[in-house]
């Protein structure tokens, strides 16, 4: 299966949060891979990460590792400029940035574990920095095909909120997927071969997940390599016509 629909030559692609987890997962799955020219390794410890460098010393030039926080607009500003002046399209971005617990965030299970301090951390990092990150790079998306991702979660689905809890983590996934969505109808409009999509990858054994793996069911807890393919194959599966859609790693749609 070609990465992406409608691609016709070797792809650049991003990943961003690429220095553990998922979105190391993802490097490596998409270095294996003979249709992919050059992965950009974005993290705020790209550099410095011993699993970045083993991937470098293995692929070499086809890998290129960035540091930057994606909360930062100078810092968006500096990657851009410093990809440009090697690259002048990206067929692929992956964000897989995303907190639960770290860095200030909580997961709260009643409204009077709400603080603004940790309503703030995590919105920081599950909503703006993945929208900041498609806004600074979309002068590398303006031609054909272009297809970025960012992983949200089923929690963010407002439909299938059944259990409650997880206020900031919940009303942060949301949020991103509809600012996702309302990118999706303006990247139609300056490219229109450009997809936008919101993937939820399943529960998979990262940071992220580790204090709350005893509550998943038995076969439903994956490992970062398992999650990595079923992002890539359903960034092979939707095009244009899908851009603006969420999608579980079962190729299911899930509810707004």
């Amino acid at each position: 299966m070609r990465l992406l629909p409608e691609l016709n030559s070797d792809a650049r692609v991003l990943i961003a949060g690429a220095s553990r987890g998922i979105g190391l997962a993802l490097c490596t799955a998409l270095l294996a891979r003979n249709d992919v020219a050059q992965v950009w390794a974005v993290a705020r410890q790209a550099s410095t990460s011993t699993e970045l460098a083993e991937l470098a010393e293995r692929y070499g030039q086809r890998l290129k590792r960035l540091d930057c926080d994606a909360r930062d607009e100078h810092a968006l500003e500096a990657l851009v400029s410093t990809i440009l002046e090697q690259c002048e399209h990206l067929h692929l971005v992956i964000s897989t940035l995303g907190i639960l617990h770290q860095d200030g965030a909580k997961a709260e299970k009643a409204l009077s574990q709400l603080t603004l301090a940790s309503l703030q951390a995590t919105f920081a990092t599950n909503t703006f920095a993945p929208i900041l990150l498609l806004k600074h790079l979309l002068p590398l998306l303006r031609k054909q095909p272009a297809t970025f991702v960012a992983l949200s979660a089923r929690v963010g689905s407002i439909g299938d909120n059944r259990l409650g809890g997880w206020y900031s983590y919940r009303a942060s996934k949301a949020a991103l997927n509809q600012l996702l969505h309302t990118a999706s109808i303006e990247l139609k409009r300056l490219n229109p071969a450009a997809t936008v999509l919101a993937i939820h990858p399943g529960t998979t054994d990262t940071q992220l997940s580790q204090p709350f793996q005893g509550n998943v069911p038995e076969g439903q807890l994956f490992e970062p390599a398992f999650s990595a393919d079923r992002i890539i194959e359903l960034v092979g599966t939707h095009g244009p016509d899908d851009s603006g859609s969420f999608w579980a790693w079962d190729n299911k749609p899930i509810v707004w």
